[in-house]
């Protein structure tokens, strides 16, 4: 399954949950083939610091644009898209079987998601991927009104279906990302290993 995550917006934090994914996956055996389309190359670089350390399981080298042409045959497929190349980002989204979009809880970030699904119709039109929306970064005070106000609103907009788990704004993400490492290697019994392990098992089963 090709899966492509991104959105509109910068800050959403689909670099890092692309990484976690890949690596939650590469955990259970799945044959993995990445592709990072975003020029800051953010994911490519966490996986170089994975690499580099040596942790295990290792993650194959992100691919870029220039093999779009010829995907890899692999298990799970995941490429990190962002508007900085528009180009790879249209192509990637012609490609994907599904596609998931981190959604910061605010209301420019469902603005930004509008307009991504605008753009996923116009290029697929009658041959619609599946589209997820996740809630990332959310604010771990329980009475921040942000965060349900922006579920709301994502379950009102067309062919996006709102994923049932929040990944909340919390330093492990943070810190694993930067080590190479996904939270729940890092932090084994931490929140932050916990609500991935509940995305990733509601994305892949």
């Amino acid at each position: 399954m090709i899966t492509v995550i991104g959105n509109m917006k910068g800050g959403t934090g689909k670099s890092t949950l692309t990484f976690n994914l890949a690596v939650w996956l590469a955990h259970r055996d799945r044959t993995l083939a990445l592709y990072d389309l975003d020029p800051q190359q953010t994911f490519s670089d966490a996986v170089e610091v994975r690499l580099e350390e040596q942790y295990e399981p290792a993650l194959p080298q992100p691919l870029t644009a220039r093999g779009l042409d010829d995907v890899p045959d692999a298990d799970e497929v995941l490429m990190d898209v962002s508007m900085s190349d528009a180009d790879a980002l249209d192509h990637a989204l012609r490609l994907a079987d599904r596609v998931v979009i981190p959604v910061a809880p605010s209301q420019a970030d469902v603005w930004s998601t509008q307009r991504f699904i605008k753009r996923i119709k116009a290029l697929r039109q009658d041959n619609l991927p599946q589209v997820l929306g996740v809630i990332n970064r959310a604010d771990t005070h329980p009475f921040v009104p942000e965060t349900a106000e922006t579920e709301e609103a994502l379950d009102l907009l067309p062919i996006i279906e709102r994923v049932p788990v929040r990944l909340h704004n919390r330093a492990a993400f943070r810190r694993s990302f930067s080590e190479g490492l996904a939270p729940f290697e890092l932090e084994p019994n931490g929140k932050a290993a916990r609500e991935l392990d509940r995305l990733a098992r509601h994305l892949y089963g």
